[in-house]
């Protein structure tokens, strides 16, 4: 049984603590009784995390046999690390085990030199200061997780579904993980590369683009040009593609081909179309590039996804 130690340090969020509780203990795989020992370990039995404390049953030294450790949040990112947490962290890397932080929980790992030489992310109000304070850790803010191979960082909240899903569906496919996603009640469709929701200084009173997304996510057959779309919008092209991608974090292909997606698995999941008929209606030219599509932005094809799903 895989072993998935989660470590609660003081101030740890509550949010990010369940996460991978909550993800890793969902996963059912056919013909094994439990694909993970999830267990929540601590410096001490009391472990203070934001409006309440948590009793944690396992200390430290269970990170000396877990093949997977997940550190989650903290409330103050910037406190100090506690040395006996690094060095347990560092000895569990050297001899191998996968390493993942949810959200501000790259500090950690950060502290502890884990993260050195290597690309890593975090929630974006906190990525610049993380690498003001780590100058060897290139930081990206704009994704929503990065994995490079042993150690994985998160960026906030529901980026660490993300990163759970993705370490899910590394272990037992992507058909186990697509049904963890349905009994969390997340879609299984965020790619790791994908931006984070980042706030931009926009002007309090520029329009909304809600009523265009809405009338795009009703038509996802229908290809609009740029023009069409600003013109609806009521604003110039380039102020519109500049809104959108503030308001979105996408561009405006990328926002229509995740709608496209999103209206195919409805199509998946309720009917019985062919992969062809679903592919016409959802909007894309043909069924091989259907496919590719979806396969890189739900991690599995058409077909596992129904029978995943459907009913």
């Amino acid at each position: 049984m895989h072993q998935l130690a989660v470590l609660a340090l003081p101030g740890v969020v509550p949010f990010d603590l369940s996460t991978p509780c909550e993800v890793f203990g969902r996963v059912r795989v056919p013909g094994v009784a439990k694909a993970y020992d999830v267990r929540v370990c601590g410096l001490s039995r009391t472990v203070r995390a934001e409006a309440f404390d948590v009793q944690v049953r396992w200390r430290l030294d269970l990170l000396e046999g877990a093949h997977t450790i997940v550190v989650p949040g903290l409330s103050d990112p910037f406190a100090p690390v506690p040395p006996a947490a690094c060095a347990a962290l560092v000895a569990a890397a050297a001899r191998g085990a996968r390493i993942a932080s949810i959200c501000s929980g790259a500090f950690v790992l950060a502290a502890a030199g884990l993260l050195d030489g290597q690309r890593a992310t975090t929630h974006w109000l906190a990525a610049s200061e993380l690498a003001r304070r780590y100058p060897r850790v290139t930081v990206d803010p704009n994704v929503l997780f990065v994995d490079n191979g042993r150690i994985l960082t998160s960026a906030g909240a529901a980026a660490g579904l993300d990163l759970c899903l993705h370490l899910v569906r590394q272990d037992h496919g992507a058909a186990v993980a697509a049904d963890v996603a349905r009994l969390s009640v997340m879609p299984l469709q965020r790619e790791g590369g994908q931006a984070q929701f980042i706030v931009h200084d926009t002007p309090p009173a520029a329009p909304s683009l809600q009523p265009l997304l809405d009338w795009l996510a009703a038509h996802p057959a229908r290809s609009p040009s740029l023009a069409e779309m600003a013109s609806r919008a009521g604003m110039s092209s380039r102020t519109f593609s500049r809104r959108f991608l503030e308001q979105t974090g996408e561009t405006p292909v990328q926002w229509l081909l995740g709608a496209r997606v999103r209206h195919a698995q409805r199509l998946l999941e309720t009917t019985g179309r062919s992969v062809e008929q679903v592919a016409s209606a959802a909007g894309f030219g043909s069924a091989s590039a259907f496919r590719t599509r979806f396969a890189r932005v739900v991690g599995t094809s058409p077909q596992a996804y129904r029978r995943a799903f459907r009913g």
